[in-house]
């Protein structure tokens, strides 16, 4: 039977701009919190690392994917705990992660698209609206949200969902020292109603941005 301690890949999944590095980097500082070591594979810093840097095309996203998938795996191996950050927008790219991991837990930010591109830090999305980027999940290719996430969050602030991870992992936070501020939280909406305002068919062009 597994122990808490054992190694895990927790895979933080949703669209560009919706929070997950921010989610991720809490998430690590609450593990921190209750004594638990981890550490953060941010899908755009793992690419800026690999030399020769990936590229953004339908193979080269492919292969990028599961080189991530199994760097995960590989440290989750050695009895680590492995948040990774990364939109991963297809449902196959994070099913082989699981099946490569020794154990594993999908987190999914279910954010609007609206509110991603209201966020638009990078300029994704106004460059993708513009027609100088294609490729952006969530406009010009699909992205497919977990049909059965392990934790939803409403965000990378959502202190409850951190709370939630924590939990599944079997520790125990201590007392209320969560600093950061908590979304309010709604029922989770079913895959379909989930899945509106995301583009439904991927085309992939040469400069994507976004894990």
């Amino acid at each position: 039977m597994p122990s808490s301690r054992d190694g895990i890949v927790i895979w933080v999944t949703g669209l560009p701009e919706s929070g997950k590095s921010t989610f991720a980097r809490r998430l690590r500082s609450e593990l921190l919190e209750v004594g638990r070591q981890s550490l953060v594979l941010d899908g755009d810093l793992v690419r800026a690392a690999l030399a020769p840097s990936p590229g953004y095309g339908p193979r080269a996203r492919d292969r990028f994917y599961e080189t991530l998938a199994r760097l995960a795996a590989l440290l989750a191996r050695q009895r680590l705990t492995v948040i990774v950050a990364a939109t991963a927008s297809r449902r196959a790219y994070r099913r082989t992660a699981r099946g490569l991991a020794p154990r594993f837990l999908e987190v999914y930010l279910d954010v609007p698209l609206e509110r991603c591109e209201r966020r638009d830090r990078k300029r994704l999305y106004a460059r993708a609206r513009a027609g100088e980027l294609s490729g952006l999940p969530g406009v010009d290719a699909a992205f497919e949200p977990p049909e059965r996430p392990d934790v939803i969050a409403r965000g990378g602030r959502d202190g409850r969902a951190v709370r939630e991870v924590v939990e599944r992992l079997g520790e125990t936070p201590r007392g209320n020292h969560l600093r950061w501020a908590t979304q309010a939280t709604r029922p989770a909406l079913p895959p379909a109603q989930r899945l509106r305002g995301h583009a439904e068919a991927p085309r992939l062009g040469d400069r994507p941005s976004g894990a």
